[in-house]
């Protein structure tokens, strides 16, 4: 027979273990009275059914840092089309974060962005289908990240305004349709109207990007209707079913009225 470990001896093994052998923490949607505040003017007097079988939010349980915080979408069920999905952050100033609309070319929904979270709080995601709303969602602990600094002085920031980037992670071949994978950057301060200049200590005014369109060719991929919620500096990566063409296309507006469009090749895998 096995001898059994000694207490210390457990305890000895159990510091040893490597990070990544951790058991992950589960962190489901809580109980929220700001939610049930805030359905109504999110969908009305709209139905919502449980997405846990067709959709997955995956967020830390306890993010690095609250003006970055990394949620993922990930389709379950291949069978059933998404087209489009509203991510809420319960307990953030402006709590819907952006309205997204998904054209068939997406595919099975991969899709990530960075978001700020102002305290714990809940991020849910309500996507729409064929046959109505269906809602899933996790718990956040995070605060600070709709007041937290930006990296850069206002000037610099404003002066690379616009700018735009695109990786390109390569492409699987499912059927006849190849599927790729790309990530869109781009540069702006998306100030949220809570954060304070460094050195003059007052309010920086709202100004953040509020509409994006990705196009492939004639053949529109995603569009998003954004807050104060989406992270500066806004990243997107996502995939999508190519098309043959050479350019992803990004069209984007902001608050102050700019426009930014920019046509970015699609660049070897990296």
């Amino acid at each position: 027979m096995a001898r059994a470990l000694a207490p210390a001896a457990i305890l000895s093994f159990a510091i040893s273990l490597p990070a990544w052998a951790e058991q992950p923490v589960k962190n489901p949607l809580a109980d929220s009275e700001t939610w049930q505040d805030l359905q109504y003017d999110v969908v009305g007097d709209a139905q919502i059914g449980n997405a846990d079988t067709l959709l997955s939010l995956d967020a830390p349980y306890r993010a690095h840092d609250a003006a970055t915080v990394p949620i993922v979408l990930k389709q379950l069920d291949p069978n059933v089309e998404i087209s489009a999905a509203t991510v809420v952050i319960d307990e953030n100033p402006a709590p819907i974060a952006g309205v997204f609309t998904f054209s068939p070319a997406m595919g099975e929904l991969d899709f990530e962005m960075r978001v700020r979270v102002n305290q714990y709080s809940n991020i849910r995601v309500i996507a729409e289908t064929p046959d109505g709303l269906h809602m899933t969602g996790r718990f956040v602990k995070a605060s600070g990240g709709c007041s937290a600094p930006a990296s850069k002085d206002p000037e610099v920031a404003l002066a690379s305004m616009g700018k735009m980037k695109l990786r390109s992670f390569g492409q699987e071949a499912q059927v006849s349709t190849p599927r790729r994978e790309a990530q869109i950057m781009i540069r702006h301060p998306n100030y949220s109207g809570l954060q304070r200049d460094q050195v003059t200590q007052l309010f920086i005014p709202a100004h953040f990007i509020d509409h994006i369109e990705v196009w492939q060719g004639e053949e529109l991929l995603f569009t998003m209707d954004g807050g104060i919620s989406i992270s500066e500096n806004p990243a997107f990566r996502f995939t999508y079913n190519d098309n043959g063409t050479t350019m992803l296309t990004v069209k984007a507006t902001d608050t102050e009225g700019n426009t930014f469009e920019k046509d970015l090749p699609k660049a070897a895998a990296s």
